[in-house]
């Protein structure tokens, strides 16, 4: 039994990655994947597979969106490949995000 819940605390802790996203201005605001984050600095945390692709968008009033992405394939979990070499699974989170992100945010004037 003890070494199930092992196991299992492998695999939830093996599943999740975080990343800190930081804006050159502290006013503009985060979006990932279309939700709203934070303004100037935000924690993203999600349980998708490897190599997934995030889309980053940078917005302040008055100003042009800009647009970045990252993929979950930056550094290696050794969590995930621990567990994946007792149950094949975790095989699918072995990739992390790096734990910052940042993003030059110059504010460019909308034309509308």
């Amino acid at each position: 039994m003890k070494h199930l819940l092992i196991l299992g605390a492998m695999l939830v802790t093996a599943c999740s990655s975080s990343t800190e996203i930081r804006s050159s201005d502290p006013e503009s605001r985060i979006y990932v994947n279309g939700e709203y984050l934070g303004t100037g600095h935000a924690i993203y945390t999600d349980q998708k597979v490897a190599f997934s692709k995030n889309e980053v968008e940078i917005r302040k009033d008055g100003c042009e969106a800009e647009y970045y992405s990252f993929r979950r394939s930056e550094e290696a979990d050794v969590g995930a490949i621990v567990g994946g070499l007792l149950w094949t699974v975790p095989f699918l989170w072995v990739t992390e995000y790096k734990p910052h992100h940042g993003y030059d945010f110059e504010c460019v004037p909308s034309s509308i």
